[in-house]
């Protein structure tokens, strides 16, 4: 493993390039709208960029943020599969995505890829890479969750024939939101605690997973962002949105991490969508596309299905 300060450079120099590449990407879809950006900076060690981007043509509002940050005391929730780390001082780099647009035909998005390095009692230090991306989408398009995961698939396929499966599950898993008993949405890419073939190895499927959300995204977007929509998609989304907010404030270990290792609250927050509306006992009408959503909301295996049946749950 290269020396501490030459690996978190490099780190940070492509997770801020990252960060500049995925910001074109979502402007060069909107005409006129731009991000802007907050540079931060954190009392007990580091800071960041946090970049929104609001009211856009396609996207209502799009947060994309960098964070190199450090502190003394690692807290509970980067510790939960790491107990003997309790307490440790720690250096942690990040780009952390969600986009909400504005059609209701174009899925909402998370993407995320870290590192964190611990002390270790005068020993190198002990360090691990996490992240992934999943789609939630409203009205589900078969092609759309298809294209999704084959990219998914492709970003894994040279660094283990399981690689893909594991992480598939795991993101199955980890967004699952169990007081609704469904996922969040259609799944992706999901892992942590990754040190396992040597630094080199796992920075190099960092950038696979950096690299590959643009290319799982961004066709989607073009494909549905000109879809027609009137109220009835439109407040079904609003509605949808508050799953995202019970992940987030519930479940959501990045959520958790910031808040209790005392982050940027602004920053942190960004993921939550700027309009949601909840309603109790909602139930859609039966048949409906609304309805149709909850068939999706489950583990799948999107690789195996007969494209020759595909349906489009917005018919």
């Amino acid at each position: 493993m290269p020396d501490s300060k030459s690996h978190l450079e490099a780190i940070e120099a492509y997770l801020t390039n990252l960060q500049d590449r995925i910001c074109g990407s979502i402007e060069s879809q909107e005409a006129n709208t731009r991000f802007r950006e907050d540079a931060w900076k954190r009392i007990e060690g580091g800071g960041g960029r946090t970049r929104v981007l609001n009211n856009g043509s396609v996207f209502e509002q799009a947060g994309v943020g960098f964070s190199r940050v450090s502190g003394n005391t690692l807290p509970p929730s980067a510790t939960q599969q790491r107990p003997e780390l309790a307490g440790r001082s720690w250096t942690a780099l990040g780009v952390s995505l969600v986009i909400h647009p504005l059609n209701p035909y174009v899925p909402t998005t998370h993407m995320n890829v870290r590192f964190f390095e611990a002390a270790a009692d005068g020993k190198d230090p002990v360090w691990w890479f996490g992240g992934g991306f999943d789609l939630t989408p409203f009205y589900v398009f078969e092609d759309d969750a298809e294209h999704w995961h084959a990219v998914a698939k492709e970003v894994c396929s040279k660094f283990g024939v399981d690689r893909y499966a594991r992480y598939k599950k795991w993101c199955d898993e980890y967004f699952y939101i169990k007081h609704r008993n469904e996922t969040r949405g259609v799944g992706g890419l999901f892992y942590d605690d990754l040190h396992e073939g040597g630094f080199e190895q796992c920075f190099e499927f960092m950038r696979a997973v950096g690299d590959g959300f643009i290319e799982a995204y961004l066709p989607i977007v073009e494909r549905r962002k000109s879809t027609p929509f009137g109220d009835r998609e439109r407040e079904f989304q609003l509605y949808r949105r508050g799953r995202y907010v019970e992940f987030n404030l519930v479940y959501d270990r990045g959520t958790l991490f910031g808040l209790q290792s005392g982050g940027r609250t602004e920053s942190i927050l960004m993921s939550l969508p700027p309009r949601v509306r909840f309603e109790y006992g909602y139930m859609p009408e039966p048949n409906s596309p609304e309805a149709r959503l909850s068939d999706y909301l489950k583990p799948r295996d999107w690789l195996a299905q007969n494209v020759s049946n595909r349906t489009q749950s917005h018919s």
